[in-house]
């Protein structure tokens, strides 16, 4: 076989490696990502990560988890879908939404009661029987879990009844901190990613054990099963560098 011919096969086999990969400039994509909101600030680093390395790009939108399977559900068209939860990606699955066998946990989140009052927040959440605040920050249980982690964590300390009144409930995880660092409420149970950077006020960090686990599940949906960048994000949540920033930010990861 001549030089040329040979030079020209490889050339053909390299361009289909590349495809196959979907890596280099010219064969970047985009996939759309619908995100918790507990994990607004690792979702952007990674994302800018993810497009550094591969040059696709991921477009994150940021809301509850109940909220967008419900949007998945009337046909939005998200690729990937990153919950806060394993139940609502368990159930994209069981409702044909998402592709079978796709599923993994990317994060395990931890619960924190937050401040920005100094020693508001004791290191046992004793204050919530204390009574020494007006409102109490939550967000909705029905959509996020990390409202019903809150309420759970305040039926195991025996003091949901007497705090309810003071609830005030954010349709997100963000709203509930917008909540505290407005001022809006004294206090607030939020995502230990949304604090652990802040300095000052006060915060007790709820055992994993008051709670069930928040273990928060990725699922490549339907509309992304052929897209490339799709694929490859999910691929990317795997890696060292997207594990060290999950971990920068709080969570835990297996």
């Amino acid at each position: 076989m001549s030089p040329p011919m040979i030079t020209r096969r490889l050339a053909i086999a390299a361009a289909a490696l590349a495809v196959l990969l979907g890596a280099g400039p010219a064969f970047a994509a985009e996939t759309q990502v619908a995100v918790a909101a507990n994990f607004t600030e690792p979702a952007r680093e990674i994302a800018r990560a993810f497009k550094a390395a591969t040059g696709h790009t991921a477009t994150l939108s940021f809301g509850s988890s109940g909220q967008f399977y419900a949007q998945m559900a009337h046909g939005a068209p998200y690729d990937v879908f990153l919950s806060a939860d394993a139940d609502r990606p368990k159930k994209a699955e069981q409702d044909g939404l998402g592709v079978t066998g796709s599923r993994f946990t990317y994060a395990i989140g931890r619960l924190v009661l937050y401040s920005k009052t100094p020693g508001l927040v004791d290191g046992a959440g004793a204050v919530l029987s204390g009574g020494r605040f007006n409102k109490l920050s939550i967000a909705d249980p029905m959509a996020a879990p990390y409202g019903m982690a809150a309420v759970q964590t305040m039926q195991k300390l025996g003091a949901y009844n007497a705090v309810k009144p003071k609830i005030v409930m954010g349709s997100s995880i963000t709203q509930a901190y917008q909540f505290v660092d407005t001022g809006a409420a004294e206090l607030g149970f939020v995502a230990l990613a949304q604090v652990i950077a802040t300095p000052g006020g006060s915060r007790w960090l709820v055992p994993a054990a008051d709670h069930a686990p928040i273990d928060q599940q990725a699922i490549l949906l339907y509309t992304g099963k052929d897209n490339v960048a799709a694929k490859a994000f999910l691929a990317f949540l795997k890696t060292p560098p997207a594990l060290a920033i999950i971990k920068k930010y709080g969570y835990e990861t297996r």
